[in-house]
């Protein structure tokens, strides 16, 4: 089974290497839904953000309030680092699981861990294969802006803190380049997909 770590940063086209690679068969595995789903009411992540940064970090019907939350810990190194040590194992954790029930169901399978954080959490895990979907920092700003509706400098601020894509594209292994047509980049996840399959 190889599995696959699958990163980019903000507006890179990584959901679009996904969606073609789940087409294919593959099955994908997303950090970010895993995130949301250990941060539930009533779980021992949600507590143990609520004893760190108080409960104005829910929302009335107490969820997280994520806009909340990210407001206390954007631009402040060290409050960011106290919420990834209590978010960052519940989420390894979990994905180990989504990992080893998928081998278990298809030996075979091709597993594909989405994951945006994987050079600050993950870079150091067992990982067949590194992806990197790769644009250019004001491509990516174009598209926040004009799909997204978000403002310039808001876009810029959001890619500004997060790593580089030069330490990106340091630990790929391939790099999908998603600068030029939707047809071009799902060509070379068609071409990545070949290359993992071996014909039987």
């Amino acid at each position: 089974m190889p599995l696959i770590a699958l990163t980019g940063g903000i507006a890179s086209g990584k959901s679009t290497v996904a969606a073609r690679l789940a087409e294919h068969g593959a099955t994908v595995i997303d950090a970010d839904a895993i995130v949301r789903e250990v941060q539930q009411p009533g779980g021992p992540v949600l507590e143990a953000i609520v004893a760190e940064f108080g409960r104005d970090v829910l929302t009335a019907d107490g969820a997280l309030d994520r806009a909340a939350l990210g407001a206390r810990v954007f631009g402040d190194e060290a409050a960011l680092q106290r919420l990834n040590a209590i978010v960052h194992p519940a989420v390894r954790a979990e994905s180990h699981r989504r990992f080893a029930a998928a081998l278990s169901t298809d030996p075979a399978s091709v597993v594909v861990y989405d994951v945006p954080l994987l050079v600050e959490a993950r870079v150091d895990d067992p990982w067949d294969l590194i992806v990197v979907a790769d644009a250019p920092a004001d491509e990516r700003v174009r598209r926040m802006v004009h799909l997204r509706g978000m403002d310039e400098d808001d876009a810029s601020r959001r890619i500004g803190a997060q790593v580089s894509d030069e330490e990106r594209r340091a630990i790929a292994d391939v790099v999908i380049d998603t600068s030029g047509s939707m047809d071009d980049t799902l060509a070379q996840v068609d071409a990545l997909w070949a290359s993992l399959v071996q014909p039987a």
